[in-house]
């Protein structure tokens, strides 16, 4: 029942996809395991990134459970259907239970995607991570697949606040999504959390540049863009403003990473 219920909800992402005319490109799916553990550790660039990155793998994994924000199990509807999908709740403030429910899932072979951002950066570029990911691969032998996507914070994704509100969604059709799977990773037993995070961390920004300057998602000349990243030209908030505006658990490894 689970996979109906997963496969169902994967059919309405793509109706809404094609409703919106949203093109989702695909880079490095043969990376992606067939069978198998896999830990998958993503870029956070919208709120709706877990759908694109369903679509792009769902050729060989149909059925990725995400780690989750917990309040989206608030609404007893939603929390119905993401216990279904087995989907995984992430308190900030108690993390020991997601960490166990992944663990428990990976041991049984499933893909499991973790955003180790802990949040959506404001300035577009890769915020402090959590060593979650390194803890469950170092502890269970899985191997993590890193990921990257642009172009979904076109669609709807955080921003300068304006009179104390958030950018609303933005529902222009046509809009294109890139998402790219990295060469795996694997953590030896022993290996220092903090250092491969800090690895993590350099590989993650590589890749997301490499999407926001693909001449697609480049703005035009004089176009002001707020949903672009200011150290490459836009206006998104740089790194200092982002720190004001983002909320990043105190445990998080500061980056060493990308434009400091």
């Amino acid at each position: 029942m689970s996979d109906r219920i997963h496969a169902a909800v994967n059919a309405l992402g793509n109706g809404l996809l094609r409703a919106l005319d949203v093109r989702v490109a695909t880079r490095g799916a043969e990376h992606i395991p067939l069978t198998g553990p896999v830990l998958l550790a993503c870029t956070h660039v919208s709120y709706p990134d877990f759908v694109f990155v369903q679509k792009g793998a769902v050729e060989r994994r149909p059925y990725i459970r995400f780690m989750t924000r917990h309040d989206v199990w608030d609404r007893a509807w939603a929390a119905w259907f993401m216990d279904r999908m087995q989907h995984v709740p992430v308190d900030r403030q108690a993390p020991a239970g997601a960490y166990l429910n992944a663990r428990g899932l990976l041991a049984r072979g499933e893909a499991v995607c973790a955003f180790p951002e802990a949040g959506i950066s404001y300035s577009y570029t890769v915020r402090p991570l959590m060593r979650g990911v390194a803890s469950l691969a170092r502890e269970t032998g899985a191997q993590v697949l890193p990921v990257a996507l642009w172009g979904s914070q076109r669609i709807y994704s955080v921003g300068r606040p304006v009179d104390g509100r958030e950018p609303p969604p933005d529902w222009t059709r046509g809009r294109r999504v890139d998402v790219s799977f990295g060469v795996p990773m694997t953590v030896a037993p022993g290996e220092d959390l903090t250092e491969w995070t800090r690895h993590l961390g350099g590989v993650l920004t590589e890749m997301l540049e490499e999407l926001q300057q693909l001449p697609h998602h480049r703005p035009r000349p004089g176009e002001r863009a707020p949903w672009y990243p200011a150290h490459l030209g836009g206006h998104a908030p740089d790194r200092a403003e982002s720190a004001t505006l983002d909320e990043v658990p105190r445990g998080a490894v500061r980056p060493t990473w990308g434009p400091l």
